[in-house]
């Protein structure tokens, strides 16, 4: 059974979404994070409308990926899936470097690197004859 590479990418955006978000509550929990939130400025970052604005755009990312994964045509989606996928990645790698990060920070981090990776492999990997046999099998 030939698996559906637009599903499963757009899953795979779902879930690394979902560990975006939950890190960000459990962060949220933090004396330290709390107190920093309300100085107005977090490991050298002033948290003003025009960071918070970058920080939505950035999430954005992610959470439009899980819809694009499934409607855009093959050459777009896997190019969109590799270029999100390497962003996602390296911003992730760089807020590892921002301060000194939590355990459940780096666990959570860990996680999506390991995801945002994997959806540039598997969309680096997919073939247009891939593509075209999942079509047809949708067609019977």
């Amino acid at each position: 059974m030939i698996q559906n590479r637009r599903v499963i990418l757009s899953t795979l955006w779902i879930f690394v979404t979902l560990n975006y978000l939950y890190c960000d509550v459990l962060s949220l929990m933090s004396a330290e994070l709390l107190n920093a939130l309300l100085t107005g400025e977090v490991a050298g970052l002033k948290m003003n409308e025009t960071t918070l604005l970058i920080s939505g755009i950035i999430m954005e990312i992610s959470i439009a990926m899980a819809l694009l994964s499934r409607v855009l045509k093959y050459n777009a989606n896997r190019i969109s899936n590799i270029i999100a996928g390497i962003i996602k990645t390296l911003i992730m790698i760089g807020t590892l470097f921002m301060g000194t990060p939590s355990y459940h920070y780096m666990f959570f981090a860990t996680i999506e690197i390991g995801t945002t990776l994997f959806i540039v492999w598997y969309a680096w990997t997919w073939t247009q004859s891939e593509e075209n046999k999942e079509v047809q099998n949708s067609l019977k």
